[in-house]
């Protein structure tokens, strides 16, 4: 097998355990920094505005620059383009982690974020070129464990580091890491070809870019605005529109465009960058609501609330490994559908949450969860990726990610702005019951807590219908979500099983 060999087929063991740590080190940075946020808000004197741009930075810079991934590795090489990424990665992160002002620290962050944006895609390419067809489920089983381990360990490898140690140590984690996944491909790697020739579309790349970009902070900042009432928003989303549509119509009339139409003919490709779409929107948007749910109406401490979510990971992972011997041997429609049913059905369990649910029950829908994804996650890998020719796959690995990272952002920004809209509205219908000649404050238990002739009885009885508001609110957050993973059902019958014999051993489209 020529590609495995140009890979350094000889060394697979070690080239996969240093692509898990590359894959890994990159997914924790999506969601370490997250608990540390407060105190890096007091580090640097930043308000609350200010400090989201920790995150919306990476992610911006990480979206923009996944697909010209094809391109450099092309360009380059694949070997060299991995050791900058890996060098330019970990330098950064230790930059974040000694930034000493709000400023420095999203310079580095949009530093982190580019170069760690090549990883996933580089990584998806590395282990589909040294593995044969019919062990590539189990190999994109081994990466997905490390890709979705990375946002659920996040949270509870920041919130101890960030507790005993400081915020700066979510960064520095990094640098072990990287060196080693750095010395293991610089030994194990074998170089493959370069092209000196190859050129890049600056016109795609740049709407592209740019329409990114727009979308993405009209996304940050759309809620906080009250969306299309403020001209700025307006004025974003004209951009992100008018950016797209001559990135289509450039991809079509270019002779060689930065976003290659013939990618999307093959149609495996194109319904699996579709739906991880929607699986990022709902994972990563459930990953959002979670740990503020915890923490903020159960009154969970961070590291608590990290090691309740943390057995939806194991489910995960338990699910992948058992998936990628399935693959092959079962129809993916079958796996697709049975994990489709068990987020669902997790979803679903989540509407009947009040804060007085037990952790076991916290506990045990996140396992069915992870579960449901890790049947989700390493199918979707293999099918999308593993019909596109070996010269194909690390640019459409870029678009595939671009997808589910533009499906996470958009996820999260429309639960946390319905959060915050339906908390209000809740708030308004619950305020019409609630009067000072309602006969529930007849009772003297009500009356010495919510005296609603006292003005400390009426801030406490204000802040027990906001979180009343508030629970209602996730209901309607969980019930969107659980709608919008059986929307995607449809689709499976766009997949159809190979042919007696078929050579991949994936699904191959009529």
């Amino acid at each position: 097998m020529p590609a495995e060999r140009t890979a350094g087929g000889g060394n697979r063991a070690a080239i996969t355990a240093c692509v898990i740590l590359a894959t890994l080190m990159q997914a924790l940075d999506t969601t370490i920094a997250n608990v540390a946020l407060p105190y890096m808000q007091g580090s640097v004197s930043a308000t609350q505005d200010q400090i989201d741009w920790v995150l919306t930075s990476y992610i911006v810079a990480a979206a923009i620059m996944t697909p010209p991934t094809g391109f450099l590795a092309n360009r380059f090489g694949l070997k060299r383009l991995f050791l900058v990424s890996v060098a330019g990665f970990t330098i950064a992160s230790m930059l974040c982690g000694m930034a000493q002002s709000l400023t420095q620290i999203v310079l580095f962050r949009v530093l982190q974020g580019a170069f760690g944006a090549a990883l996933v895609p580089l990584s998806q390419s590395v282990l589909l070129n040294i593995y044969p067809p019919e062990r590539q489920g189990s190999a994109m089983a081994m990466w997905g464990m490390a890709a979705m381990a990375g946002p659920i360990l996040g949270p509870v490898l920041g919130g101890w580091l960030t507790e005993d140690y400081t915020w700066r140590y979510v960064f520095y984690i990094n640098l072990p890491i990287g060196i080693l996944c750095f010395l293991g491909m610089r030994i194990f790697l074998t170089d493959t070809t370069s092209n000196a020739n190859e050129k890049l579309d600056w016109f795609g790349f740049g709407t592209l870019s740019l329409g990114i970009g727009a979308a993405q902070v009209l996304l940050d900042r759309g809620e906080q605005l009250d969306w299309f009432s403020a001209d700025e928003i307006i004025i974003e989303a004209l951009i992100a529109a008018s950016a797209f549509y001559l990135l289509l119509v450039h991809s079509f009339t270019a002779k060689k465009p930065f976003v290659r139409p013939a990618l999307f003919r093959d149609r495996n490709f194109t319904a699996g960058t579709l739906f991880v779409f929607v699986v990022g929107l709902t994972y990563y948007a459930s990953l959002a609501l979670q740990p503020p749910y915890l923490q903020d109406l159960m009154n969970y401490p961070v590291i608590t609330a990290g090691l309740v979510l943390g057995p939806r990971g194991i489910g995960t992972m338990a699910a992948m490994l058992v998936v990628g011997k399935l693959i092959g041997r079962v129809d993916t429609r079958l796996l697709l559908g049975f994990g489709l049913g068990l987020t669902a059905w997790g979803f679903y369990a989540m509407t009947g949450w009040t804060p007085d649910v037990s952790q076991s029950a916290i506990v045990w829908v996140g396992m069915v969860q992870g579960i449901g994804l890790g049947f989700l996650f390493v199918p979707l890998s293999t099918v999308a990726l593993a019909t596109l020719s070996p010269e194909q796959r690390t640019e459409g690995s870029g678009f595939y990610n671009l997808s589910r990272n533009i499906g996470s952002s958009v996820g999260i920004s429309v639960v946390n702005a319905l959060l915050t809209r339906n908390t209000q509205a809740n708030h308004a219908d619950i305020v019409q019951h609630v009067t000072a000649v309602n006969r529930g404050f007849e009772s003297p238990m009500v009356m010495q807590f919510w005296d609603p002739l006292t003005a400390a009885g009426r801030a406490a009885l204000d802040a027990m219908i906001t979180q009343q508001a508030q629970i209602i609110a996730y209901v309607d957050d969980y019930k969107l979500l659980m709608i919008a993973t059986l929307a995607v059902i449809p689709l499976l019958v766009v997949f159809k099983k190979p042919s007696a014999g078929g050579a991949n051993h994936t699904l191959v489209m009529e």
